[in-house]
């Protein structure tokens, strides 16, 4: 590709140019109409149509330009395809420096730790294995994959008592309809975003207190709140609280409570279980029991950079996510083999290897 911009822009012109040429050649009347139903031609006119726009200049010429953001507008992510070559594949970011085009791949694999008596005993541990494998397009948030994968476990009899979960994949609504099914999410959830909150100054959402049957809030100075207002925000439940400015405004207590310019408070509850389950998860998770059962999460990393290791799961090595679905179940296959061989011939799975340098210092030092 040219260094230039400039140049950039008219090589992006000048593809769009031929696509258009392409797609008109193909849809005139004398064109045979099998060529049209070429699955390569469908997905050149889809990118066309997704990439580029036809406007006219001041001449009255026909002009193609490539769609910018905030003018002609682009297609969603989850719509927008990436490559000619695969339908599925997604473009992707994670923070600001990570980019990918393809698909996510989620692993869950079983974490048991021996008892006391056990390890007193000298019983080995049995060996982690990966009991499923969630394969998404590179659009799709990792929230959007927990219910299925719980659903799964369930299906083949092995739902966990304790689930642990990186920071993405938890909310309120799973979290609550989880522990329904007997399953605890162990997981880091979002911390309260309020004003008070990350002044960690003033009154947050912890310090009120919710009487849910009589539908009011009692805030920290004792008085109750005026109005509880049950809406939807952004597709979900939620309930709004509002107190009436005539008890915030004389409060000794306002500037430690809000900043609003009415001179009130307001909190958004969620409904009353996953509200209730939220609280409890912050307050877990700030324990020093809570942080030293989450180390065991780490495990499932080194899942992952096994599979990249022995298996090169990071690079898909079909097209469509169906095949790529495969791919990562045979992969999780291999590891699976892999473990129980090492557990089964008594070979230690997690010893580290000295590369040829520390060899050769140990050698010079005894």
């Amino acid at each position: 590709m040219p260094a230039s911009q400039t140049k950039r822009d008219r090589l992006a012109q000048v593809f769009g140019q031929d696509a258009l040429a392409l797609c008109r050649a193909a849809w005139s009347p004398g064109t045979p109409p099998w060529i049209r139903e070429i699955e390569s031609v469908q997905i050149l006119r889809q990118i066309l149509v997704q990439t580029y726009c036809l406007s006219t200049d001041t001449r009255g010429r026909e002009v193609i330009k490539k769609r910018a953001a905030d003018d002609e507008g682009v297609p969603p992510g989850h719509r927008r395809l990436a490559s000619p070559y695969d339908a599925d594949a997604r473009w992707a970011a994670k923070g600001e420096d990570l980019f990918w085009m393809g698909y996510k791949v989620h692993l869950t694999e079983t974490c048991d730790t021996p008892t006391e008596a056990e390890a007193e005993a000298g019983v080995r541990a049995a060996p982690n294995l990966i009991t499923d494998v969630c394969t998404t397009d590179a659009t799709v948030p990792d929230v959007k994959a927990t219910a299925p994968v719980q659903q799964r476990l369930a299906e083949h009899g092995i739902r966990p008592a304790e689930h642990y979960l990186d920071s993405g994949y938890p909310s309120a609504d799973l979290i609550a309809a989880a522990l329904k099914q007997g399953t605890h999410m162990v997981t880091p959830v979002l911390l309260d975003h309020s004003t008070q909150a990350k002044a960690h100054a003033g009154f947050d959402k912890s310090a009120f207190t919710i009487n849910w049957k009589a539908r009011q809030v009692r805030c920290p100075a004792g008085k109750t709140s005026a109005h509880w207002n049950p809406v939807k925000q952004h597709g979900t439940d939620a309930i709004v609280i509002t107190f009436g400015v005539r008890t915030c405004r004389p409060c000794p207590f306002r500037d430690q409570c809000t900043s609003s310019a009415k001179g009130r408070r307001m909190l958004t509850l969620r409904p009353r279980e996953p509200e209730e389950a939220l609280t409890q998860a912050r307050a877990e998770q700030k324990t020093e029991t809570w942080k030293a059962k989450y180390a065991l999460r780490a495990g499932v990393e080194g899942t992952i950079n096994q599979a990249l290791d022995i298996t090169g799961i990071r690079r898909a090595r079909y097209r469509g996510l169906p095949k790529v679905r495969l791919q990562h179940a045979f992969s999780a296959t291999a590891l699976n083999v892999i473990r129980l061989d090492a557990h089964w011939t008594g070979h230690d799975q997690h010893h580290t290897r000295s590369s040829r340098l520390e060899r050769l210092a140990y050698r010079l030092t005894a």
